[in-house]
């Protein structure tokens, strides 16, 4: 057997053992550091048309989110990532609350005192089309701050910025999950 070979199966023997005996765990193992890229696909909830595509790129100072969205009412709408990757509701309430791990008030995305998962609003034009492009510096791929497999919201109105919990935005009108994309 090659050298390489047996230091492999050594490390993976170790390594299963460790486990089996709960002193690591893949949860204490990030995969996500070699994450450049996500992508959302967006579906109406129930009663809705907006759906769309929005990208995440890591960049220099944080993710660059940049999206299209479409069967929106003309004027704002609040964007949010949430808690869960779940819209298995019809109305998106699956998706659970604001993605907030580090416990603060709702804000703006520029604010010092916001949730991880505020990312404020994104503005249709007369034909409900929402073409944006934008970085956020808290946002991640990796660590507490992970928007991977968390839920993406557009809601039915404009995110005031300021009412708690939620920035009083409305209903939910379109659902996704966060995904690794190809890049």
């Amino acid at each position: 057997m090659n050298k390489e070979l047996t230091m492999n199966i050594t490390i993976w023997t170790l390594f299963s053992i460790l486990s089996f005996t709960g002193c690591v765990s893949l949860d204490s193992v990030d995969t996500n550091e070699t994450v450049n890229k996500a992508v959302v696909k967006l579906y109406p909830t129930e009663g809705n048309t907006a759906n769309g595509v929005i990208w995440f790129t890591k960049v220099v100072g944080g993710v660059k989110v940049e999206g299209h969205i479409n069967g929106l009412s003309e004027g704002n709408h609040g964007f949010h990532i949430h808690q869960f990757g779940d819209c298995s509701s019809a109305n998106g309430k699956s998706a659970g609350g604001h993605f907030n791990p580090d416990g603060k008030e709702h804000g703006s995305p520029k604010a010092a005192v916001r949730h991880v998962g505020d990312l404020g609003n994104i503005s249709a034009d007369s034909t409900g089309m929402a073409i944006f492009s934008f970085v956020d510096e808290v946002i991640s791929f990796s660590g507490k701050r992970s928007i991977l497999s968390r839920g993406v919201i557009i809601h039915e109105v404009a995110d005031d910025l300021s009412s708690q919990p939620t920035g009083a935005a409305g209903s939910r009108l379109a659902c996704g999950v966060v995904g690794i994309a190809n890049n």
